[in-house]
């Protein structure tokens, strides 16, 4: 079920959203156990591998350069650095790892060259690997499916009417495009949004209406609570309450079935109380670890402790779908080649002996 027939209209899927709060998180969770199993919840990881300095405007976005924030921006990430971090991540439990870039979109360069390493090095540790790294060509699609990337993440944040509130240098029409070229590759879809920007509760019900639209919805809708950061637009934005992420959550749950529903940023102001209805309603992720990118986040020991108090498992890694196949990249192959062919000429340049002398120059005080 692509998405739940008896919810797909604008009206129907509002008064789904308005409905008494524990009768909506009952028929959540009916749907729930339906599609998914109860008990599993799958523990994944973000890791920023480029910070800083974007070019864009979005306003709750902290790495965009234009805002005066306290963000520490560093170039990307080397290889070996974030293959480290993967182990550690695996080795406190989580089955998948997300990595993100501070970019408008991906360039053919060497930077885009280090993803493509990191990528199959994570696919090689056995972990679901998704990347968000902003918009994407088609052709850059395959390469990373090819590296063996599992998901791709592009969140459409809001409504296609409250979203130009919040973004000017991208278009919504743009966001789409770029979920549709990592369909096209064969790439699990990723997509969600953030509530509390000031949306209306019609704003929150036209986000999930804009992925009913899709020929096929997301695998994976995250739902993120806005985390107000000062020197951001948004930094005077009041916190929502808990309740209103249990019901978008809820009404997320209802609407697409199959689709894995990620409980994402905003955790650190629930308490555990209100994440036990999340995952009774649906929630069948959650992101571990100090830091969402550059947000707070609460700790690997202290979801480990939540999970074991409310009987809830970590799901394992490709449950879903087939693990992909790590293919060899061509570029890289000859990017290396090129490298190696450099260093033999450097060292033979080194070994060779010339006929030539440099000619003797007398200063001018010798004369």
């Amino acid at each position: 079920m692509k998405f739940n027939p008896e919810y797909s209209t604008k009206e129907s899927l509002l008064e789904l959203y308005q409905k008494p709060l524990l009768e909506l998180v009952f028929e959540a969770a009916t749907i729930h156990r339906k599609y998914h199993n109860p008990r599993e919840v799958q523990m994944s990881s973000l890791l920023s591998i480029k910070t800083g300095g974007c070019p864009e405007d979005c306003g709750y976005c902290p790495q965009a350069a234009r805002y005066h924030t306290d963000i520490d921006t560093h170039k990307i990430m080397d290889v070996e650095e974030v293959l480290e971090q993967a182990k550690n991540a695996k080795a406190n439990g989580s089955s998948r790892l997300c990595m993100g870039a501070a970019w408008r979109e991906v360039r053919d360069n060497k930077d885009f060259d280090k993803v493509v390493e990191m990528v199959q090095g994570v696919n090689d540790m056995d972990m679901e690997v998704c990347c968000t790294l902003g918009m994407l060509s088609e052709n850059q699609a395959k390469r990373l499916k090819n590296a063996g990337l599992f998901a791709y993440n592009h969140n459409l944040d809001s409504s296609k009417e409250f979203y130009k509130d919040v973004i000017s240098t991208r278009e919504y029409e743009q966001r789409l495009d770029t979920i549709e070229n990592a369909r096209s590759a064969g790439i699990s879809v990723c997509s969600g949004g953030i509530i509390g920007m000031g949306e209306t509760e019609e704003d929150r019900i036209g986000l999930l209406m804009s992925y009913m639209e899709m020929e096929n919805p997301p695998e994976s809708i995250p739902i993120n609570a806005l985390v107000a950061v000062e020197g951001t637009p948004l930094e005077d934005q009041k916190p929502i309450e808990q309740w209103e992420l249990i019901r978008m959550v809820a009404t997320t749950r209802i609407a697409f079935p199959e689709s894995v529903v990620r409980l994402s940023a905003g955790r650190t102001k629930m308490n555990m109380e209100a994440q036990a209805l999340c995952f009774m309603a649906g929630a069948g992720s959650i992101f571990a670890g100090d830091k969402l990118l550059t947000t707070p986040n609460p700790e690997f020991n202290e979801d480990q402790e939540m999970l074991s108090i409310l009987g809830l498992l970590p799901k394992a890694s490709f449950s879903d779908a087939p693990q992909p196949e790590t293919k060899p990249d061509p570029i890289l192959i000859e990017r290396k080649r090129q490298e190696e062919a450099r260093k033999k000429e450097l060292e033979e340049a080194k070994e060779t002996k010339t006929q030539f002398e440099p000619r003797s120059i007398k200063s001018v005080d010798s004369l």
